[in-house]
């Protein structure tokens, strides 16, 4: 045992808005049916956020469960790092609000911006603040309510994506459990295939950006899908070369739920069999950030003191990774 310190994850906790969109109610809004979409995606419903709500309400009730479940104090919380594309506003930050909705008083904060790939950069870089000795309580988020940049005119992406949010909390572990190593990408040339354009400062709102639809999400569906089965698959392979993992060795793949046939190109390149993979996508959809987190909750009961599990995203930018890191306790 060395007494080097590791971010480990100490509990998790989720929060899913209640109104379900399911493909039979999508199939009377858009051009689609549910063979279609079940058959290209694997998903059958989806999570909608609705009476006004924000991202930071969703973010909010999944950091009062965690520190109600793991019986931390608000007021202890030195930090939250929030994984978000879909902002409450351009500022302040989501991590901001949700300092303040959860009572984290003692607390900085702050998003990062990485689509899909947002909570494995999150948790990747609050990993570095209790490593150091900083810090000793850290919450990492992922939400995103994507149903406030979806065009549900455009069947390419509406019948994708969901709304949600999920948080686990992190603290210093000397008996090597926890983060153990990651690895991040990305690739800026991707936007032009996977974009929000407007609303940002190149293209501000005006009449014409809203009338051109432009402050919803466009992808290239085809394009998306050939990077993402590539390099998801290939930072998943690479992470456990680098640490010596064969896939005896790997207890659970934790990956991005935008496509199940990506999550089985991304199994099957690490050589892991079906029961060995976290899958939920085709209750929730792409919650994008929150997809991960979501999986660490839904399957916290399954999971194992000692458990290596690899964490595996891609999403717009491009920006993508993998994270391996050790289950830190039982259930």
């Amino acid at each position: 045992m060395n007494n080097k310190i590791k971010a480990a994850i100490t509990g998790v906790h989720g929060y899913l808005p209640d109104f379900v969109l399911d493909n039979k109610k999508l199939s009377e809004m858009v051009d689609t049916n549910d063979e279609w979409i079940t058959t290209r995606t694997g998903i059958k419903e989806r999570r909608i956020l609705k009476n006004g709500g924000a991202a930071s309400d969703m973010a909010t009730e999944a950091v009062k469960g965690l520190l109600e479940k793991t019986s931390t104090k608000a007021e202890d919380i030195d930090l939250i790092v929030v994984g978000t594309v879909t902002a409450d506003y351009p500022f302040p930050s989501t991590a901001n609000i949700v300092c303040d909705k959860a009572g984290l008083k003692n607390a900085f904060g702050f998003d990062i911006k990485a689509a899909c790939s947002g909570f494995i950069y999150s948790i990747s870089t609050a990993a570095q603040f209790i490593e150091t000795g900083k810090y000793k309580k850290v919450i990492v988020v992922g939400v995103d309510m994507m149903s406030s940049i979806i065009d549900y005119e455009d069947r390419t992406t509406c019948v994708i994506f969901g709304d949600g949010a999920g948080a686990v909390l992190l603290e210093p572990n000397i008996e090597g459990y926890g983060v153990q190593d990651f690895i991040l990408r990305n690739d800026g040339e991707g936007r032009k295939y996977l974009v929000q354009p407007a609303g940002g400062s190149k293209n501000p709102a005006t009449i014409e950006t809203v009338e051109k639809r432009m402050h919803f999400v466009k992808q290239e569906g085809k394009q998306v899908f050939k990077f993402a089965v590539t390099n998801m698959a290939e930072v998943s392979a690479e992470i456990m070369e680098k640490n010596n993992l064969t896939s005896e060795d790997v207890d659970w793949l934790v990956p991005h739920q935008a496509n199940l046939r990506i999550i089985d190109a991304t199994a099957n390149r690490m050589g892991l069999t079906k029961d060995k993979v976290m899958i939920n996508i085709e209750k929730y959809g792409n919650t994008t950030a929150a997809t991960l987190p979501l999986c660490l909750w839904d399957y916290e009961k399954q999971l194992k003191k000692g458990d290596n599990l690899i964490l595996s995203a891609f999403g717009g930018g491009f920006t993508w990774g993998a994270v391996y890191l050790k289950w830190a306790y039982n259930s």
